[in-house]
């Protein structure tokens, strides 16, 4: 058990991440289009840079390649970064085939 003060974070994600660059455009709560810089991304959530203010809670409307939309609701939001969990899982066979045209973009 870590020592209390403990700068350093617990890492409780059940899920591994795979490293992406790639820019898309979602939708806030509010309707209006926010740029996505997405950084991470598994089949169950994302990680991405986002200029807009964003709040722990919001949902977002996000597009991605062969998956198409998806909704995301911010977990955490740090520093123009934010962290989402997805409402749906991406199911296996379409996440991989996500991830090779996210890589391919790098």
């Amino acid at each position: 058990m870590p020592a209390f003060g403990s700068a350093k974070p617990i890492e409780d994600r059940g899920t591994s991440r795979d490293e992406v660059h790639y820019r898309t455009r979602a939708f806030g709560p509010d309707a209006r289009p926010v740029s996505l810089l997405i950084v991470n991304i598994s089949a169950l959530g994302l990680m991405a840079r986002c200029d807009a203010p964003c709040k722990v809670g919001d949902r977002l409307t996000v597009t991605l390649p062969i998956v198409g939309v998806v909704i995301a609701e911010i977990r955490w939001a740090l520093g123009g970064r934010i962290g989402c969990e997805l409402d749906q899982a991406i199911d296996l066979a379409s996440y991989y085939d996500l991830l090779a045209v996210l890589l391919r973009g790098r």
